[in-house]
């Protein structure tokens, strides 16, 4: 049997295909909008693409803590197991609580802004319970976060681009042995955090602020033994 299509339909069809196709998440080769970035980590690399078009302000203050090498060095310190799926969760990292590697915080992207859902393998910014107040921080989602999103009367998290290479790292830092922590974190902060080597954009060209980086100061006015 021969369908025949109106014209109103073919339209309609490719109006749906290039919308999907708009909306897919990258792959790991050099993709127009995102930039890649390898989080190079003490048990594997990580990478993850950014999403400069639909959340151009987060994805801009996270490519400068990359280029400035303010993560360099720092840790996956939280991992965050689903007591009814342990296998699901969150895994989170950066500067912590270390201001002298921060930047000032970010205006807030909410999800309903940016159409970036927490699905699997999200990228998105950890933050304090206040909105505009994300800096140095973030986490990877194993499994679809929904609750992550913003919703009325709940701002969200500020999800930013996906990973594109390494969820079988991400799951190993998952799992890893947990203890202490306060709050929502209680029983999530990783005993032996995973270190952060090195992270760096795999696109484009590198934009660093400048200047000595302040962390280093100390180990630089170290005397040579």
């Amino acid at each position: 049997m021969i369908v025949r299509l109106s014209l109103f339909h073919i339209l309609a069809l490719a109006l749906a295909l290039s919308s999907g196709l708009a909306t897919a998440a990258p792959t790991n080769r050099p993709t127009l909008g995102y930039t890649r970035v390898a989080i190079e980590t003490s048990v594997g690399t990580i990478i993850v693409a950014v999403d400069q078009k639909r959340a151009p302000r987060t994805a801009a203050n996270f490519l400068t803590y990359v280029d400035d090498g303010r993560f360099d060095g720092v840790t996956f310190y939280r991992a965050a197991r689903r007591k009814s799926a342990p296998t699901m969760g969150l895994i989170q990292g950066g500067i912590d609580s270390d201001a002298r590697r921060s930047l000032p915080p970010v205006v807030h992207e909410p999800t309903t802004q940016t159409g970036i859902r927490h699905l699997d393998a999200t990228l998105s910014m950890a933050r304090p319970n206040r909105p505009n107040s994300a800096m140095g921080n973030f986490f990877i989602t194993i499994g679809p976060t929904p609750t992550m999103d913003a919703r009325p009367g709940y701002i969200g998290y500020a999800a930013f681009g996906h990973v594109v290479a390494g969820m079988d790292v991400v799951k190993k830092i998952l799992a890893v042995p947990t203890c202490c922590g306060t709050g929502p974190m209680r029983g999530q902060m990783i005993v032996k955090p995973i270190v952060i080597r090195h992270a760096k954009r795999l696109d484009g060209k590198a934009k660093p602020t400048g200047g000595v980086k302040p962390w280093l100061i100390g180990r630089l006015r170290k005397p040579a033994r």
